[in-house]
């Protein structure tokens, strides 16, 4: 496989490279290309707003938490593709102290595994020729990585324009785009980030919309040439993580959503069956899975719901008295005791762990987590070394069980939420990415 690529990043979050990457998804997919979208880092939510784009299913690559071999296996979802195009995170070369299983987690690390180009989308707002030394220390900070060029965002007007164009023509950085501020293209939030795509309110119009923009103040011809083919430089392709159990009952709807990709396609390549079900619309797990696993999501936005689908808590209690049970991060708290809404409600839940755990009282959890367990989940037996990823605002209010696993974060220092584990039952605050030293089974 050799298709040519490009990473779409950014000094910074918050500068609009999502918005430049769903636009050019979408307006490349218009003149008639199969492109194939990945993200780099732990990001739960873009991949989903790129499938919106693009048509095609978008992967996390990810240098802290994956071997070299699960990148390059990963990669080739791009078999068959035209082009490539990553998103990237944060800012381009942000990323953790210590690297992990084969770098450090930023954008520019999977950019120059890959050998993708980068295209720089800058934020030009309130400031004019300085937004060239913006991009000269980008180019210059790591010689190894090729800024195929800058998209220029939140320009206030074609004087300013004329005057940033000036700044980046004297060091001789291409401008590949230059769009406008409109402050109506920019994407719901809320307390985790994106507001999901499944729930955005017209996903279609907004991402038609931005590929409108794109196809209007950015040279798509200049950006389909900086891609770049590189990928037969990467690593050779070694297993995906192999599944826990061989049919695997998985909750997905509004309430649990984050499960990342490549673990789903692993298990479906191996041969499990994924049995998809909604607790929020009441549904229990089917009765003839080896495995209920619920992912996170926004079960604080919905507790009420969970707290009244008697057929799904009864399926679920059920399951548990002979049968594995796994909840990651949103699906950890459902199966606690209780859940306290932002409010300050009191929701009762699954009752098959002795967590309680708060939205009223507040406080961000965010960062890679390497965890050994001390307990099997499901199929991954104890002993096995796991990266992850930890983002949420709930507080433990009372856990009455055994610890799960021994967790660290990336700079080896203990981590308190440990999981929990009771019976068949066993839950995590933070989801799982791949097992340490392989790309298949722990």
């Amino acid at each position: 496989m050799n298709v040519p690529g490009l990473l779409v990043a950014a000094p910074a979050s918050g500068t609009g490279k999502t918005t430049v990457m769903l636009g050019l998804l979408r307006a490349l997919v218009e003149d008639g290309l199969a492109v194939q979208p990945f993200k780099s880092g732990p990001d739960y939510i873009d991949p989903a707003f790129h499938r919106a784009a693009c048509g095609r299913a978008s992967f996390n690559l990810d240098s802290w938490a994956m071997e070299p071999a699960l990148i390059a296996a990963i990669a080739t979802q791009a078999a068959g593709a035209d082009m490539i195009l990553a998103e990237g995170s944060m800012g381009l070369f942000d990323g953790v102290a210590l690297p992990g299983a084969s770098g450090n987690g930023a954008s520019a690390d999977l950019a120059r595994r890959m050998g993708w180009p980068v295209v720089l989308v800058i934020d030009a707002s309130g400031q004019a020729q300085s937004a060239a030394a913006t991009a000269l220390g980008f180019r210059d900070f790591d010689p190894r990585l090729q800024i195929a060029g800058v998209i220029l965002n939140r320009v206030a007007s074609p004087r300013h324009e004329s005057l940033v164009r000036k700044g980046l023509e004297a060091i001789g950085m291409p401008v590949l785009g230059a769009l406008p501020r409109r402050g109506d293209l920019a994407l719901p939030e809320r307390h985790l980030g994106l507001v999901q795509a499944m729930e955005h309110p017209d996903l279609e119009r907004a991402v038609a919309e931005y590929a409108a923009f794109l196809r209007e103040h950015a040279d798509l011809a200049a950006i389909r040439d900086a891609a770049r083919a590189a990928l037969a430089a990467a690593s050779e392709p070694g297993p995906m993580p192999a599944p826990p159990a061989q049919r695997i009952a998985i909750a997905r709807d509004a309430a649990f959503s984050f499960l990342y990709p490549h673990l789903l396609e692993g298990w479906r390549r191996a041969g499990a069956q994924i049995l998809p079900f909604s607790p929020l619309a009441d549904q229990a797990p089917p009765t003839d899975a080896d495995l209920v696993w619920l992912p996170g999501g926004y079960p604080e936005l919905h507790a009420g719901a969970i707290a009244a689908a008697s057929t799904f808590l009864a399926g679920l209690r059920r399951h548990a008295e002979t049968r594995p049970v796994h909840g990651e991060c949103g699906g950890y708290m459902v199966l606690g005791e209780a859940l306290v809404d932002k409010a300050g409600t009191r929701h009762r839940m699954a009752g098959l762990l002795g967590l309680e755990t708060s939205h009223a009282q507040r406080r961000m959890h965010l960062g890679y987590r390497h965890a050994t367990l001390l307990a099997p989940i499901a199929g991954i037996p104890t002993g096995s070394a796991l990266r992850g990823h930890e983002f949420h605002y709930s507080t433990i209010v009372a856990q009455r069980d055994e610890p799960l696993a021994r967790v660290t974060d990336a700079n080896g220092d203990a981590v308190a939420e440990t999981g929990s584990r009771r019976g068949h039952v066993t839950g995590t605050f933070f989801h799982m990415i791949a097992p340490c030293g392989a790309g298949g089974a722990a």
